[in-house]
């Protein structure tokens, strides 16, 4: 099929796939005439799917997704304001995980979630590493020890501010203040060239942060985890990416030890208005 069809007799005409589209390739010819793509359409299409899911008639088919492939959005799951609110604020870091292992059919549900993330022009460049055996996270976890101890050995100012000396002295007392003895670490890894992919990989991450309460799991950002595999090259061949491709962000995951009650205080919003 071309990359839009349309079927005819759905279409109102009323112009609203055109407006939408992030790309301007959707136009109509004159007042009387049904969608059509711009000359070069097709080579500027980014896959979004807007035009399909915009329609309220069903009636724009894109060549790689049709409206009946597209399930439609439920107005009764939909969140108000303090639904939001309350869902965002519900949210915490955790840095305690029960002495369990999340299934993988699990994990991998968590990131079908986090694959919806926005990324630049749709390009959707994440790719995912699970380290999913507790051995596997301990030996990873031995390798930011080592680039620790190297800062420290090096006398690098990132020692002091990081406070390295104190955290490798926790580790070799039994204490994990790195990985904090998290079952599972989710990476997040897209192409070294890619100048938005750092973006990306956040964002994507965040949607995963978010969705992991849903799956009653927990999470945090693996802030020392992250910092060792973007610079340590022992940590990051022992990691594997696909050559080219580096490390963008970490996520410990695990089920929580505990269940928070209340919604802690945050500083008031700074906001500069033009």
């Amino acid at each position: 099929m071309s990359l839009l069809a349309v079927d005819q007799e759905k279409c109102h005409r009323d112009g609203i796939c055109a407006e939408v589209c992030p790309a301007g390739i959707i136009e109509f010819k004159d007042k009387d005439a049904f969608p059509t793509l711009v000359d070069g359409g097709d080579k500027r299409c980014i896959r979004c799917g807007h035009c399909v899911a915009v329609c309220p008639h069903g009636a724009m088919s894109h060549a790689t997704m049709k409206p009946e492939e597209c399930p439609p959005i439920n107005e009764n799951w939909l969140f108000g304001p303090e639904q939001v609110e309350h869902f965002l604020r519900h949210r915490r870091s955790i840095r305690t995980y029960k002495k369990k292992q999340v299934e993988r059919e699990v994990l991998t549900k968590l990131i079908d979630v986090a694959r919806f993330a926005p990324s630049g022009h749709n390009l959707q460049p994440v790719k995912w590493l699970v380290i999913h055996e507790r051995a596997g996270v301990q030996r990873m976890t031995e390798f930011v020890v080592d680039w620790m101890r190297h800062l420290i050995k090096e006398d690098s100012p990132l020692a002091a501010a990081l406070h390295l000396n104190q955290v490798v002295s926790f580790w070799e007392k039994g204490d994990d203040f790195i990985g904090r003895n998290a079952p599972h670490v989710i990476v997040a890894h897209a192409r070294e060239n890619d100048g938005a992919a750092a973006v990306n990989c956040t964002i994507a991450l965040t949607y995963l942060e978010l969705a992991a309460p849903s799956f009653d799991l927990g999470t945090c950002w693996a802030g020392y985890f992250n910092a060792a595999a973007t610079s340590w090259p022992p940590m990051q061949k022992e990691l594997g990416f696909p050559e080219g491709n580096v490390n963008y962000g970490a996520m410990m995951v695990g089920y929580p030890k505990f269940k928070y009650q209340r919604l802690p205080l945050r500083n008031d919003a700074e906001i500069m208005w033009r």
